[in-house]
């Protein structure tokens, strides 16, 4: 990755100029960085979340307007740049009680936490859940609001600094997968039941034995594959216990604009009342990227972390 010059470029109709004020930093970046997720075409700009002002609207454009505070996340990539065309009906406005880096800090990821928590998979008070990488940037925005909502959280950890975030966030319980079994923690923690769901992004290393951590029609949630793919898997492994699998993405969940107003209206009301502490914990130099992404494999980064313009 380098750094280089660009023309601004005019809106044309449907589109907004967006000057950037922060650009969130999110783990999907290294999986296109990788190769993991294919580009479209090469050489590319990465990023796939941002927050910034609107400089500028192209014709047809009735969603937002000229200085308006916006966020954005997904599809089209491209938020590494100070500024950028973007969609005008895919941006969001910012309300006046969140801050752009806060909204940058969570707007991908406290949809993702949302989506996960209300949509996925029915949850109750009272519920006990195994979230793997729970002092990531999803994980610690999933303990808070589950915790608002009486959902019991354990989370798998790497370090005891992790294993220390992860509790202030809200974990009744935290696991070092390195160290520990999490499966006869989970048992020895839900007194041989398991839990109601497992939400698992780390893929290869956790996928089968996250199987094993459910209750009888518990469910699986993967939703990324930070150590690889998952093993392929015969369905009738989940018949035993009448178990389910699912991958949910975000886009699906917020394809109609009436879903995506809802989860991005109930996340930035939970960072205004304080249900949610979004950070972030840490910023980067748009052109320090290349160490900001070197954190993010080496697992330096606790929570979430932003680029600044």
């Amino acid at each position: 990755m380098q750094i280089e010059p660009i023309e601004v470029p005019v809106p044309g109709p449907g589109e907004a100029l967006v000057r950037h004020t922060a650009i969130g930093l999110n783990f999907v970046e290294v999986y296109f960085r990788r190769g993991t997720f294919q580009m479209p075409v090469l050489p590319a700009v990465l990023g796939n979340e941002g927050a910034g002002i609107v400089e500028a609207i192209g014709p047809g454009v009735e969603d937002v307007a000229v200085g308006d505070r916006v966020v954005y996340a997904d599809s089209p990539i491209g938020a590494y740049a100070t500024v950028r065309l973007y969609p005008a009906d895919q941006l969001v406005r910012i309300p006046a009680a969140v801050s752009d880096e806060q909204a940058a800090a969570s707007f991908l990821r406290g949809v993702t936490a949302r989506m996960l928590l209300k949509d996925v998979v029915p949850l109750h008070p009272g519920d006990t859940v195994l979230y793997h990488g729970a002092a990531g940037g999803v994980g610690l925005l999933f303990a808070q609001w589950a915790k608002a909502l009486g959902i019991r959280v354990i989370g798998t950890v790497s370090s005891a600094e992790k294993a220390a975030a992860a509790r202030a966030a809200g974990c009744i319980e935290t696991i070092d997968y390195r160290a520990q079994d999490f499966v006869e923690q989970v048992k020895a923690i839900t007194g041989g039941e398991g839990v109601a769901a497992v939400f698992d992004s780390v893929g290869q290393d956790t996928f089968l034995k996250s199987l094993e951590s459910l209750r009888p029609r518990g469910a699986l949630v993967a939703f990324g594959k930070a150590s690889g793919n998952p093993p392929a898997i015969d369905p009738f492994l989940l018949a035993p216990k009448g178990l389910y699998v699912t991958w949910p993405i975000r886009p699906v969940y917020t394809a109609r604009r009436v879903d995506r107003e809802r989860s991005t209206d109930e996340l930035f009301e939970a960072i205004a009342s304080g249900i949610l502490d979004v950070g972030p914990s840490r910023t980067y130099a748009l052109d320090d990227i290349v160490t900001a992404h070197h954190d993010l494999e080496g697992r330096k980064v606790i929570g979430a972390a932003v680029i600044r313009p």
